[in-house]
């Protein structure tokens, strides 16, 4: 079908499905005389007076929008739903009044006018529904969701319940959010509409968020409650009601794939029992607090993921250690976020479900009622995503400052800058599914894009993060001192010491302490993690340091300050206490002094320069039978009797290497087999006279390999020197010494490398008068690493051998008193 030929708004209809033709009827209250037939539900909706199809297709998915292009003969290419739309609408829909301003609740659709009395299929009057249940606290709630996810058992797997559980709770709760607007809502959308707007109007959507008091609304006359008064449709008005939210929280619910599970759930005839569960409860926040809900959602994500064998860890933060991170982000600033009317902003790139996000404004608030946290997230993956956006849109925060993507490969926050950064990005993460877009943007844009320091090992993207938060400092003015930012991040121990000088690791190591850039390290307990018992550490990472601070980093040991749970969570075993753990390390962080737990070192204390140690090559030749059958397993004596040519020329050049090979042979028989030289240059010169004796000429490589088969590593034997004079390296005894930044390498070197080897030497340095000259740059890097642990360690003595000794002996004893009653 051609554009001169687009179809009409009927054959647009008609490829709709009945379900969807239905709830397009019931919410405009179009009377039907026949429900069944397709034909009398689409006339019924060209003839109705509220018409906007252009807004109802533009709310339906991408995909469906392709399909019914694709059932219409239309093109289906692009990504714009834009685009997709305008081939579905003839010119005649555009110019017709009422028709072009029909509204569908189509799947991906929300608005509508009014809900349908006619779907109400009930013949006595409803008796006004129960008081939602109320929970005592957050275990109650939890389990009791937990328990009736087992009614699923049967048609879902136990590693399939959170497809049904976490939707629905979500759904449930921006419902209780609404409810008391819910008819304000409608009341003013038909007021609007009446006066000839349409809900697709930017205006009428503004109004609605500012009569729902909240940055979403529903406009479906049904609420959740009275979704279980009708059994027998209640897909169908599920859908419906789903249908009408707002954009941005449809867009919440379109990220679990519900759609999906409303028909399988209503195939095993479950929906109804699910839904009149989750309409018997109240989580409204009044009810159940924004960092209660957090916990549920975490708690039941937990428990999923056990049963799928997945990484709980991978999605949320313990809040104990979240609270500690927002204090070591705040404490600098605690005086400045008490002003009146302060405004801030945070930003995680591995926002998850949002914990972090969540408990740094509640924080904030904490500290100054008046203050407030603008908060801004990225997550990848599409339900942590879901629940981040719902939970932010509930408590008022722009839900655009949500934005779903891969934090490596799409910056979804491009130009923007923030106060504060904070961040628990998964451990050990691989990027190389966006490898080919980082190292383009690394290569092109250097430090004017987000990895310009260097690019860590593919299967560990954490310092990927760590500089894609950077890019995002505020700067700080030269003058005034005003800006600047700072972060907090949790990492496994892998970037503080992984990689070599000159790696990827060791250079954005380098680039983040040369640019003065560290402020202190944590390094917390073990066992804090739900989904892994190793150890963490908390970077505080900042361009706005105190004055006393600038040129420092302060390293805090806190693995011992922790209290044993009484029951475990899956790897985590240990918890902080916020008097006794957490206050004593954000102490310790903002008082800035040295004590058992707190090290202050300069920036320079954590780089070396890695030089290569050489010690000269002695070898001593001798031309015994075993040595000279080596000769046949050298690649360059073996390439003697090949050719690249193909038929009898090949075959006359091998023939004439092997009998250049086996004269070879015939001359070094000729040397004394018992004589072993120990100067190079004297067997050179006998290996030499046999070989031009024989009338053989052999080539470099040659030579090379008959030295190399004739020779052995010899202590005792004279160094081997090179055409200048120079001694050879001998690379098995090659070694590398990382020598402090501050200390000079020349004095290192004599100091802990001459004694014990003499006849050393640095590669590419140049000794002189007790100065080092580095003469090739490429035999010195210069490396960073923070060995953490290394500061910190404390030499246990042995026990005594007679304790020892005492111990072993009573555990014979006890051992000969068992073998006893049993030989009895």
């Amino acid at each position: 079908m051609t554009a001169a030929s687009s179809p009409s708004i009927r054959q647009v209809l008609e490829r709709l499905t009945r379900d969807e033709l239905v709830a397009a009827v019931d919410l405009y209250q179009i009377e039907v005389a026949d429900r069944r037939a397709k034909a009398a539900l689409a006339d019924a909706l060209v003839r109705s007076p509220h018409a906007d199809l252009a807004d109802a297709l533009g709310r339906l998915s991408r995909d469906r929008l392709k399909q019914l292009c694709r059932d219409l003969s239309l093109d289906d290419s692009g990504r714009e739903k834009a685009a997709l739309v305008d081939r579905l609408l003839s010119r005649q829909a555009r110019a017709n009044g009422h028709a072009g301003q029909m509204t569908l609740p189509l799947s991906g659709g929300s608005h509508a006018a009014t809900a349908p009395a006619s779907t109400m299929t009930t013949s006595t009057p409803t008796p006004p529904p129960p008081s939602p249940r109320s929970f005592a606290s957050f275990r109650e709630i939890t389990d009791f969701l937990w328990q009736n996810a087992e009614r699923l058992r049967g048609a879902y797997k136990p590693n399939e319940y959170d497809k049904v559980i976490l939707p629905l709770l979500v759904i449930r709760r921006l419902d209780c959010v609404l409810e008391p607007t819910k008819q304000k809502v409608l009341a003013r959308l038909a007021d609007l509409m009446a006066r000839g707007m349409k809900p697709s109007d930017p205006a009428v959507d503004k109004t609605l968020r500012k009569v729902s008091g909240v940055p979403f609304y529903n406009v479906h006359k049904l609420d959740f409650v009275r979704l279980k008064d009708d059994s027998s449709h209640i897909a169908q008005n599920l859908r419906a009601y789903l249908n009408g939210f707002s954009a941005n929280a449809r867009d919440i619910v379109e990220q679990f794939k519900f759609d999906e599970q409303i028909n399988r759930l209503d195939d095993a005839n479950l929906l109804y029992q699910v839904v009149e569960l989750f309409a018997g409860v109240n989580v409204h926040p009044d009810a159940v607090p924004n960092h209660v809900m957090g916990s549920i959602f975490e708690e039941l994500i937990r428990k999923f993921n056990e049963k799928k064998n997945e990484e709980a860890g991978d999605h949320y933060t313990p809040r104990e250690i979240i609270r500690l991170m927002v204090d070591l982000l705040f404490v600098e600033d605690d005086d400045a976020l008490r002003r009146p009317g302060i405004v801030r902003s945070l930003f995680d790139p591995a926002c998850g479900t949002g914990g972090m996000l969540s408990v740094a404004e509640e924080y904030l608030r904490e500290l100054n009622p008046e203050a407030r946290l603008e908060v801004f997230g990225q997550e990848l993956n599409p339900e942590s995503y879901a629940i981040c956006k719902s939970d932010m849109i509930i408590k008022g925060q722009n839900p655009e400052n949500i934005v779903r993507a891969n934090s490596f490969s799409e910056d979804g926050h491009v130009g923007q800058t923030f106060d504060y950064m904070l961040s628990n990005p998964p451990f050990g993460v691989d990027w190389k599914n966006v490898q080919a877009v980082v190292e383009k943007e690394h290569k092109e844009k250097g430090f004017a894009g987000r990895f310009g320091a260097g690019l860590p090992r593919i299967n560990d993207g954490a310092l990927l993060f760590l500089q894609h938060m950077i890019a995002k400092m505020k700067p700080v003015d030269p003058k005034t001192g005003e800006g600047g930012s700072r972060i907090a991040i949790v990492f496994n121990g892998s970037p503080l010491f992984t990689g070599d000088a000159g790696s990827g690791e060791s250079e954005i190591r380098r680039w983040i302490l040369e640019n003065d850039l560290l402020e202190a390290i944590v390094a917390l307990p073990d066992q804090l993690f739900y989904n892994t018992g190793i150890s963490t550490y908390i970077w505080v990472i900042t361009n706005r340091k105190s004055k006393h601070r600038k040129g420092k980093v302060q390293l805090i040991n806190a693995t011992d300050l922790y209290q044993k749970m009484r029951k475990s969570l899956g790897n985590k075993r240990n918890e902080l206490d916020k008097k006794q753990h957490i206050d004593v390390i954000a102490k310790t962080f903002g008082e800035f002094t040295e004590s058992e737990i707190s090290k202050i070192f300069d920036n320079e204390d954590f780089g070396y320069r890695r030089i290569i140690v050489e010690r000269p090559l002695r070898l001593n030749f001798q031309a015994s039978p075993e040595r000279i059958e080596r000769l046949r397993e050298e690649t360059a004596f073996q390439n003697l009797a090949r050719s690249k040519k193909k038929g009898p020329a090949a075959e006359k050049e091998i023939e004439t290497g092997r009998e250049q090979q086996d004269a070879i042979l015939r001359a070094l028989r000729r040397l004394n087999p018992g004589q072993v030289y120990k100067s190079r240059g004297l067997f050179e010169e006998e290996l030499a006279g046999v070989l031009s004796g024989a009338g053989v000429d052999v080539g470099a490589p040659v030579r090379k390999a008959i030295l190399s088969a004739l020779s052995e590593r010899d202590e005792s034997a004279e160094i081997c020197r090179d055409g200048k004079g120079r001694p050879e390296p001998d690379s098995e005894l090659r070694d590398y010494e990382n020598v402090p930044l501050k200390e000079d390498v020349a004095a290192y070197f004599k100091r802990e490398v001459k004694p014990h080897v003499p006849d050393a030497w640095i590669a590419g340095v140049e000794i002189s008068n007790g100065k080092a000259n580095v003469v090739n740059e490429g035999n010195v890097r210069v490396g960073y690493e923070i060995p953490i642990t290394r500061h910190f360690y404390r030499y246990k003595f042995l026990r005594p051998l007679s304790e020892i000794e005492s111990e072993i002996r009573q555990a014979e004893r006890e051992i000969q008193a068992l073998l006893g009653k049993v030989l009895q």
